[in-house]
């Protein structure tokens, strides 16, 4: 299983925003200090900044902040948010894509159980813990 980038660069936003917290940022400064694309970060920060997780502020003294105390950021939460497809087989979305997939599919169930444990345990942490 692999996250998706969008997951990826929400993580590392968050923590670059939280270890940052006394600068106003922008998405351009955050791009470049993470080294990784303005046009893909944009996409993560406006999806975040329609959450409490960060506060984009306009005008001259405009930026980025985060908007909840880092204790109260879950990292479980994050990841189902910014997560589109946690399926990691095509079974799990799409009926019909195995001839052997029915109600009593242990290896469906099996892998569906251990997803859960991921985000349960994803679940455990909040972002300070990180920073």
């Amino acid at each position: 299983m692999q996250l998706s980038k969008f997951t990826d660069y929400a993580f590392r936003a968050l923590i670059y925003l939280a270890k940052n917290s006394e600068e106003n940022l922008t998405v351009d400064i955050l791009a470049k200090n993470l080294e990784i694309s303005s046009h893909h970060l944009k996409k993560v920060i406006n999806k975040l900044a329609k959450t409490e997780y960060i506060i984009s502020l306009k005008g001259r003294n405009g930026g980025l902040k985060l908007g909840l105390d880092p204790k109260e950021i879950n990292l479980g939460k994050v990841l189902l948010l910014t997560e589109e497809n946690l399926n990691i087989v095509e079974c799990m979305s799409l009926s019909g894509t195995c001839p052997l997939v029915n109600e009593e599919c242990k290896l469906k169930g099996i892998i569906s159980k251990s997803l859960d444990e991921f985000v349960n345990e994803m679940s455990k942490y909040t972002l300070k813990d990180i920073i």
